[in-house]
C-alpha cells in the first residue's frame, strides 16, 4: 500500500501474513499550500484578490508589496508564494523563504506549512528536517489538517524527530478526523500493519474507504486488497462505520 501527501489549500512491528507490499510514500511528498490566501475582511487586499483571480500578478504584486512591508501576514504569505511559484516574478526560493518567514512568525499557518516545506526540501535554506518539523508543529497546533499530516509523516519516517509510530498515529488521526484523504490512507495503513495501534482490518478498511471517497486512488486499491483478507461480516461492519463517520472540526 502506498502513502502519499496531497497538495492543499485555497496550499514495522506487526505485518500481515501475505506478501502484499504496504509501503510508505516518498518523503518528498508532503502537503503544501499552493493557492493564494484571500482576505478575511473587506479592505485593500480585496483588490489584490481580484487581480490575482485574473492572474494579473503584476497588479497583485504592486498592491501586495506595500501591505507586506507594513506587516500584513496575508500579503506576506501571498508574496512568498508568488516568488515560490514564479508568478509574475522570476522564481526565487530565497525571496519566498523571506516572506514566508515573516508571515509564519506572525502565526500564519499557511506560511508555517510552506516554510517547513522549504526546510524539508532544502529550497532557499539548507535542508533541515528538524526545522521543518518545528514549523509543521506550529501550524498543526493551530488545528491545520495539512500540517498535522506533515507532522505525522515526519514521525512515521523518523525525519527531524525520532521515528515514533504512536506519535505518527496521533497526528494522522487528527488530520484524518478532519477529512484529510492522505492522513486517512496513512492511518489505515497503520491499522493494517499494527503500527502504533493493534492491527484492525475493519478500521483499516473504513479509513481506506473514506480516503477513496475523497479521490485518493491508492486508498481504493488498498481497500480492495485488504478486503480479500476480511470476512463478509467484517466488510459490512467497516462499510457501516464509514457511512456513519462524520468529520470533526479543528479546535
Amino acid at each position: 500500500m502506498d502513502r502519499q501527501a496531497n497538495n492543499g489549500r485555497h496550499h514495522v512491528t506487526h505485518r500481515p501474513s501475505t506478501s502484499t507490499a504496504w509501503t510508505r510514500a516518498a518523503f518528498a511528498a508532503i502537503a503544501l499550500v499552493l493557492s493564494l490566501a484571500a482576505p478575511v475582511a473587506a479592505g485593500p487586499l480585496e483588490d489584490t484578490t481580484t487581480a490575482s483571480g485574473r492572474r494579473d500578478y503584476a497588479t497583485a504584486l504592486r498592491l501586495w508589496r506595500p501591505l507586506a512591508d507594513q506587516g500584513d501576514a496575508i500579503a506576506q504569505f501571498n508574496l512568498g508564494l508568488t516568488y515560490d511559484k514564479g508568478w509574475g516574478v522570476p522564481q526565487n526560493d530565497a525571496e519566498a523563504v523571506k516572506w514566508y518567514r515573516l508571515a509564519a512568525g506572525q502565526g500564519d499557518a499557511d506560511a508555517q506549512i510552506n516554510l517547513g516545506g522549504m526546510y524539508h526540501n532544502g529550497r532557499g535554506v539548507p535542508q533541515n528536517d528538524a526545522e521543518a518539523v518545528k514549523w509543521f508543529r506550529l501550524a498543526a497546533d493551530q488545528g491545520d489538517a495539512r500540517a498535522q499530516f506533515n507532522l505525522g509523516f515526519s514521525y512515521d519516517n523518523g525525519r527531524g524527530v525520532p521515528q515514533n509510530h504512536a506519535e505518527a498515529l496521533k497526528w494522522f488521526r487528527l488530520a484524518a478526523d478532519q477529512g484529510n484523504a492522505n492522513a486517512q490512507n496513512d492511518l489505515a495503513v497503520m491499522y493494517t500493519k499494527g503500527e502504533g495501534v493493534p492491527q484492525d482490518f475493519v478500521r483499516a478498511h473504513m479509513w481506506f474507504n473514506l480516503s477513496a471517497a475523497r479521490g485518493e486512488q491508492r486508498a481504493a486499491k488498498n481497500r480492495d486488497s485488504i478486503a480479500k483478507r476480511m470476512t463478509p461480516a467484517q466488510i459490512v461492519e467497516a462499510q457501516t462505520l464509514a457511512r456513519e463517520w462524520q468529520p470533526k472540526r479543528s479546535r
